[in-house]
């Protein structure tokens, strides 16, 4: 009996120096941040073809209305830390990010006015390893679903055949100034739920080889649920790489290979990202790509090439985006204007980028 009133004594005292321990050292809180953007775009392919969908020839993600003012997204982005724990949560309402994003919300359910972008929580261990876990914008790749962050309005065909999010679990390591390393678990590619359960590897170098160079090597593989030809079974490489070379020229660079197993496919490509500061308000870039599938058994792969010109007009929050684009695809999936089959398109837009 006095064995367990010891015991018993000592477990709460042991509670109790426990809690005035984590009472001494509340973590502080910061104030709820709340951010995003807004934005829309009016868009003219030169052959004046127009699908029953409304699209256009171009058929990369988003900007996709012929002769339209259309909508991309709001966005809203919330951040919220408390000592070594922080948490974000994004949603964004619109086409951008609603139904062209991949997942459109609860299974089954394609009539969702929402998209959740990211949904995770980090917890800071030390300065050099923190872990993080829920539903992120992916890792690899050099464009993202956010207009805010992409010089260019219309995406590239490696950002609308790669991964868009992914959910998992992944710790994050800081070697030094210029190393770093990301290794995770994930679900299969873009999906809220994976049926096929925990079924992704990934990991990420990040280097800073000299100031204002940054590299990112990036690796992600595992099967989907549907089996060895499913889009987001295989591995995909790639390379993220951007160079400020000076205070008005950057330079930037996207590789990616991505192999189905069996010969079920794939693509590989190479993006090249020129941008030119004219003035603290203006600034020209392009991006000139080369993509090409791969061959799925012994049907042969086709290949795209695709250049871009893009202006960037800054007036506070405001970003005015005038572009314009050619792409040529030697199997001719494009409509002229006399609807017949052309290996060429190009395409004119402006867009309005509001950030806040």
């Amino acid at each position: 009996m006095k064995k367990s009133y010891n015991l018993v004594l000592t477990i709460l005292v042991t509670m109790a120096t426990i809690s005035e321990s984590f009472g001494q050292d509340a973590p502080r809180s910061t104030p709820l941040e709340i951010s995003g953007s807004g934005d829309l775009y009016y868009k003219y392919d030169f052959s004046d073809f127009k699908a029953t969908s409304g699209s256009s020839n171009i058929s990369t993600s988003f900007a996709t209305d012929q002769n339209s003012i259309s909508l991309g997204m709001l966005n809203l982005i919330l951040k919220k830390s408390a000592g070594k724990a922080s948490f974000v949560g994004d949603v964004s309402f619109g086409p951008r990010g609603q139904y062209q994003s991949i997942p459109t919300g609860d299974v089954g359910n394609t009539t969702n006015s929402f998209h959740i972008q990211n949904l995770y929580g980090v917890y800071k261990f030390s300065d050099a390893f923190s872990m993080t876990a829920g539903y992120m914008g992916t890792f690899v790749g050099y464009e993202v679903i956010s207009p805010v962050a992409n010089f260019n309005y219309s995406t590239s065909y490696l950002f609308t055949n790669g991964p868009f999010q992914n959910a998992g679990v992944k710790a994050n390591f800081t070697f030094t100034e210029k190393v770093g390393l990301m290794v995770g678990l994930f679900n299969d590619w873009n999906t809220f739920q994976d049926v096929n359960g925990v079924s992704h590897i990934g990991a990420q170098l990040s280097l800073s080889p000299a100031e204002g160079w940054t590299a990112y090597l990036n690796v992600l593989s595992g099967r989907g649920g549907g089996g060895a030809a499913t889009y987001g079974s295989g591995t995909i490489l790639d390379l993220t790489t951007a160079y400020q070379l000076t205070d008005r020229f950057k330079l930037g660079l996207n590789l990616a290979d991505y192999t189905l197993p069996e010969n079920n496919g794939g693509y590989s490509g190479l993006a090249l990202y020129p941008q030119f500061s004219l003035s603290s308000g203006f600034g020209l870039g392009a991006r000139a790509e080369y993509f090409k599938f791969k061959e799925v058994g012994e049907e042969e792969g086709n290949s795209i090439s695709s250049l871009t010109l893009t202006g960037n007009i800054k007036s506070g929050s405001l970003t005015i985006i005038p572009e314009i684009r050619f792409d040529s695809n030697d199997s001719s999936p494009f409509m002229n204007n006399s609807m017949n089959a052309t290996k060429s398109a190009s395409q004119f837009l402006i867009a309005a980028v509001y950030s806040f």
